[in-house]
Parts: C-alpha cells; structure tokens; sequence
C-alpha cells in the first residue's frame, strides 16, 4: 500500500483506489453512493462474526504441481511404465506408508508427517476438469467449476465472518503487489503486502495538507467516513512498524532465487512475514501467500526438486516459528494447486497439464495422515490424465467448519463430503 500525494483532487484520490458503491451490506445500512471502503468502515462495527482464535494460511503452487512426483506410488508398475525417466524419483523417496512415498526433497514435511502433523488429501479435483491455468485457477479461486462465480471464497469468508473486527489486516496477501483472486469480494476488507518496509504513507508533510484539504471539504457523514478510513489506514501502517519492532523468527528462513527458476517470488520472505503478523497479534485471520514455477513441461525433475526442497524448507520454518511462540495450534497451512500433471510423461522429460493432484494441510491440529485415494494410472481418460476421488470443496468445506468454525453454507453453493481431517 503506497500512496503519493501530490496536488491532490478528490477525484485523483479515488482514482488512486478507492471504489464507489457501498456493497449489498452497506446498501442494506443506507450507506448507499458512499465509497466502500468508507461506509465499511463504519457499517463494520454492527456486524456480528466468527470469535475464536483460529487462523488459515493459504499457499499457492502456482503453475499446476505435479502430484504423483510429489507424493509418489512406489509399488504401482503403471507408474514407471507412465514414467520411465521420472519414475526413478521413486527410488528415493521416503516411504510414508506401505505404497507410498514423498519426494526425497520434503524431509521436513515428512518429519512432521511422522508427528500427526501433516494432512494429505490424494486425488483432489473437480467435475469437468479445464487444462487452461487461467480457467482451473478461477475454478480454484471462485469453488466453482461452472465459472459463474466472480468472487473468491476467501473473500466471501472475510466478508461473511471477520469483517466485524473492521481492520484491514483481517485478510492479507504477503509477498505480492495484487489481491489474489481467492480473496476477492466488494464486501471484503483486505491488505496487500509485498514487502513491509515499502507499506507506508509516502509524501510526508504534503501528505499531511492534502488529506487535511480533503477532509475539510468533505462534509457531514462523508468526512466523518473519510477521517475513519484515513486514521485505519494509519493504525496499520503503525501496527506493522510496531510488530517489527516485536517480533524475533524462532525459526531461519532462508531465500535463494536460484532454487526457485521460473518463479520470481520469495515464498520464505512472504511467511516470515505472514507469522510475524500472527504472533504479534495484528488480528490477521487469513492470509494468501504462493510459490510460481511448478508449469514443468520440461526438463521436470531438477526443476520440480529444486521447488518441493525450497517449498519444504520455507514451510518447516514456518512451522517451526509458530511453534516457538506457542501458536501451531492456532494456525492451518493449506496448499492448493490449479492442477496435477499428466501421467505420461512428454518427450522433453516433463509433464503436461493434468487434473487431480495433492492437498496438504499442516498443523498442531490437524489430524494427519492420508486421505481420498490416488486415482487409478490404469484408467486414463482419451486425453491421458486420470480422475479425481475428492471434490476440492470438500477441503474447504472441512476448512471453514472444523478450523474456522464458519458454517461453509455462507460459502459454498452445497454440501459435500466430510474429510475427518481435523483432530
């Protein structure tokens, strides 16, 4: 959040991201034709929600992570058959149960595995599945495979549940500069934060003098709204220079771009962020962070390695820092990815876009173990990918109601099956 301001008009100060239209909810308090985030501001405080002390951090694998490299079928022939380059990754891997095995580069998640810690949800998808990132992530984002929907189902649980605390850092994204399309919803409250040393006010005294211009010409309710919404944005601004101040990782976190290849963000960075916001007590409740890169189409294995042990690392960590500071059983780390990978793998030794693929979950209070079924390698669809055994709502839904406590009805358009997946 950066805002310069220099011979401001008010028109340039909406311009500069403030949207006109209060929402369903405003509408519905009378704050019609004021400024959303304005009439938030207020209509926030008479709104009931969600109490506890639970927290969800959502990661995307960006590029659609290839799940039978991930969690890999060490005694399935059809596998090596499939895979007969990729397929030696199975020699390696570290054996979570009669058949199956993590990638050798997860040896932290493995360890927490072996602790309760770490759920894995196999074969998770969704009915008419698209090959397309762009449709697969909507999918993903929106819970809805008719495409229908536009907003996202993080967004639609921050502004069911949470907005009631009014503060902006209830939802956030770490380490990007856009609201990731899971958290969008004109209801909803939410900070983007790429890099909190750059989450200021710029323009000093002149910033000063313009919102005082702006405040004086503003009359009636609408300065009011508008003194609220500046003096938020303030409180935040504050609340990340104090939790800096308070805030000492239990854990190292640790970043090389050049284990990542074509990803360009610092999943590490963006979750030493995420905990130093938890455990300083900012009131985030949901946070959004990714790791891109995971679109192997060639020269898979070195690059898919080099991602799972850099994933795996900035997780543990996490984790770890949480636990430190007593708070791993108030914290779920969910992964979520647009797709798996095809089976077979391509002539250029990687793998094309696929369908099902692997959920984790991570935490204290995760019921660990493995969930759903791998889908069948021996009953290929004519495009050659498999089918999925778990409806990818089904993890939400669980989510919402054993983690949050939020009834997912104010979420998701059904019920789906239940996942025991919380202790």
């Amino acid at each position: 959040m950066v805002a310069t301001l220099d011979r401001l008009k008010r028109r340039d100060f909406l311009r500069a991201g403030l949207v006109f239209g209060a929402g369903a909810a405003g509408l519905a308090a009378g704050y019609a034709a004021v400024p959303d985030v304005f009439a938030r501001a207020v209509y926030a405080g008479t709104k009931s929600g969600v109490t506890n002390d639970r927290i969800l951090v959502m990661v995307q694998l960006g590029g659609g992570n290839d799940g039978l490299q991930t969690v890999i079928p060490l005694a399935d022939a059809a596998y090596r058959d499939l895979r007969p380059r990729l397929g030696s990754a199975a020699d390696e891997a570290l054996p979570i149960g009669s058949d199956l095995g993590l990638n050798k580069n997860l040896p932290g998640l493995r360890g927490l595995f072996d602790q309760g810690k770490v759920a894995i949800v196999q074969g998770v998808g969704y009915p008419k599945p698209s090959l397309s990132h762009f449709d697969s992530i909507r999918v993903w984002e929106t819970a809805d495979p008719e495409r229908r929907q536009q907003d996202g189902w993080l967004g639609k649980t921050i502004a069911a549940s949470y907005d009631s605390a009014g503060h902006p850092l209830v939802g956030c994204a770490c380490g990007t500069t856009s609201v990731p399309g899971a958290m969008r919803d004109l209801e909803a409250t939410l900070t983007v934060i790429d890099d909190e040393r750059s989450f200021k006010w710029n323009g000093g005294e002149r910033m000063d003098r313009a919102i005082g211009a702006l405040y004086t010409g503003t009359p009636g309710i609408y300065g009011a709204l508008f003194d609220r919404s500046i003096a938020t944005a303030r409180d935040t601004i504050a609340q990340l220079a104090t939790s800096a101040a308070g805030y000492v990782p239990k854990a190292k976190y640790s970043d090389d771009a050049r284990l990542v290849y074509s990803s360009k963000n610092q999943l590490a960075a963006a979750l030493q962020l995420a905990a130093r916001l938890i455990v300083t007590g900012t009131g985030v409740k949901i946070l959004h962070v990714a790791l891109s890169g995971f679109d192997t189409h060639y020269t898979q294995q070195p690059r898919h390695d080099a991602l799972l042990a850099y994933l795996d690392s900035a997780l543990v960590a996490f984790h770890a820092d949480l636990a430190g500071y007593g708070m791993s059983d108030r914290v779920v780390v969910a992964t979520w990815s647009e797709f798996g990978r095809r089976p077979r793998e391509n002539a250029s030794a990687g793998t094309d876009h696929g369908t099902a693929s692997d959920v984790f979950l991570i935490g204290d209070g995760v019921k660990g173990g493995l969930y759903g079924a791998r889908p069948s390698l021996a009953k290929l669809d004519p495009s050659g990918n498999s089918g999925y055994e778990v409806d990818f709502r089904s993890v939400y839904q669980e989510i919402l109601q054993s983690h949050l406590g939020i009834d997912p009805r104010e979420v998701l358009p059904a019920t789906f099956d239940r996942l025991p997946v919380f202790a």
